[in-house]
């Protein structure tokens, strides 16, 4: 499995294992959990994603209890994620599901992720959403201080902007190591509306949530664009989902996947996609099918 380096202190699998759907397994068990994060292992893929209001904010506790007794933490790198408030678990008083950046909130929400997970540090702390009330300068130098303390080696975010990353960006000495974006077949616009092209211009690699679409491919009303894809995978003696996969890897942007499911046979699979190469009239080829019409 190949390796990002995202700054000379941090390298990430170019697949990482997303843990959103921990909570929803039937099965929940240390055990059962170590099974797959082993199964990644056995594929070089050692990024771990998390963060706090994954499973109404138990994901990250079923990961610590996991890790705990085990070698397991030595041999991943952990990613987790902060500030966003929904009545749910430790948060079931609020009244509304918010954002919050300020310097008391995210502080805390590092130290209960460091403690349900059982570690000492976090890889790669990312601001979950952007805030419109986020005071730039606050969240800043809350994020710098946490570095500072050692308590996280770096920071990130998910689902900003490019003017949302300039703007904490501007109030931090630590430099902003990924963004982590939704893009798949379904959400193509990142390639075409800035942001991707932001990030490769600041040398910043993307990490891409859901790059299945959430399942959606596979649904009844995406099955034109799912029959041109089995089409491609099979000349490729492949599948919809390793091509899918192995598109986005193709992309010179160095995005990395974040492939979630809690089915030990498909977390054995999902390493199939870096084996895959992908050309230019290839990813073209892909490209149009996810359009629907050939690019102008």
């Amino acid at each position: 499995m190949q390796r990002v380096k995202l700054n000379e202190e941090l390298s990430l699998s170019r697949i990482a294992y997303g843990m959103w759907r921990l909570g929803d397994d039937a099965d929940t068990s240390a055990p059962h959990i170590q099974a797959k994060i082993e199964s990644c292992l056995s594929q070089g893929i050692t990024t771990m994603d998390q963060a706090d209001i994954y499973g109404g904010y138990m994901a990250e506790e079923l990961f610590g209890a996991a890790l705990a007794g085990t070698s397991l933490r030595d041999q991943i790198e952990i990613v987790t994620k902060c500030d966003i408030v929904a009545p749910a678990g430790r948060h079931a008083a609020a009244r509304v599901k918010y954002y919050d950046t300020g310097k008391a909130h995210i502080t805390k929400s590092v130290e209960d992720s460091l403690r349900l997970m059982g570690i000492e540090q976090i890889d790669l702390l990312l601001v979950h959403r952007p805030d419109p009330m986020m005071d730039h300068h606050e969240t800043g130098a809350a994020l710098d201080a946490l570095v500072a303390s050692g308590k996280v080696a770096n920071i990130g975010v998910s689902n900003f902007r490019p003017w949302d990353m300039e703007l904490l960006q501007s109030a931090m000495q630590t430099k902003l190591a990924t963004n982590q974006i939704e893009i798949s077949v379904l959400a193509h616009t990142p390639f075409t509306n800035g942001d991707i092209a932001f990030l490769q211009r600041h040398g910043i690699p993307p990490m891409a949530w859901s790059p299945l679409a959430g399942g959606a491919l596979f649904a009844p009303e995406n099955k034109a664009v799912h029959d041109s894809l089995a089409a491609i995978a099979a000349r490729h003696d492949s599948d919809v989902t390793s091509l899918v996969v192995a598109w986005l890897m193709a992309h010179p942007a160095r995005i990395m996947p974040v492939m979630g499911t809690n089915n030990l046979d498909r977390i054995a699979r999902i390493g199939d996609a870096a084996g895959l190469n992908i050309d230019r009239e290839t990813w073209f080829e892909i490209y149009t099918a996810a359009l629907g019409r050939e690019v102008a």
